[in-house]
């Protein structure tokens, strides 16, 4: 399985990938950044994985002509999964058709609960006992697409709302690689989670 992978920051998820997943169960093809100043960027470089900057103006803040592109972008080096990877943008809906129930996405909370971008404050904020880690297929509805899989992460309040971030990132890195890993195997069906969410 060939995957590509979006980004716009550090890249720490893409490492986890590089790490557990590429050349052992599936190929990265190629990593997308909407941001020419990403860490994640030197991260690709490093493993000899192709890399290219979509952002939004350099596709005159036209998201969908920005999507188009990276869309194109990836068909051309046979992508067959794509992987959000801590990717700050919302794809449009011509992208998705052109990757039909292969877009997964990670986030920091046990959806539906704490949909966005401020997920980890907004669980602490809230007292809860425990938050977590979602990875979903993308739909037109942000945060919103059918649950893969998640894990929990017990919130201890005698820590801080950081110390609750570096153990859900944590969980991120080992969240994300065993999905994708298992997609590769053909262990997880995309098609079967997408036709459940619809009946």
């Amino acid at each position: 399985m060939r995957i590509g992978v979006l980004v716009s920051g550090s890249g720490s998820n893409l490492a986890a990938l590089i790490e557990q997943v590429h050349g052992v169960t599936a190929t990265i093809a190629g990593v997308c950044s909407s941001n020419a100043g990403a860490l994640a960027l030197e991260r690709a470089r490093a493993a000899d994985i192709e890399s290219a900057v979509f952002s939004l103006p350099g596709h005159g803040g036209d998201s969908a002509r920005r999507d188009a592109a990276m869309a194109d972008w990836l068909e051309e080096r046979g992508v067959d999964l794509v992987v959000c990877a801590g990717f700050m943008g919302v794809l449009t809906n011509g992208f998705l058709a052109r990757f039909p129930a292969r877009v997964l996405n990670l986030h920091p909370s046990l959806l539906p609960a704490f949909p966005g971008r401020s997920a980890i404050d907004d669980a602490y904020a809230a007292r809860v006992a425990a938050t977590g880690v979602t990875v979903h297929l993308v739909d037109e509805v942000l945060d919103g697409g059918p649950i893969v899989a998640q894990t929990r992460v017990p919130v201890n309040y005698d820590e801080t709302p950081e110390g609750l971030r570096s153990r859900i990132h944590a969980e991120e890195h080992r969240l994300l690689p065993a999905v994708v890993e298992r997609v590769a195997r053909g262990a997880l069906d995309l098609d079967d989670i997408a036709r459940k969410a619809r009946t």
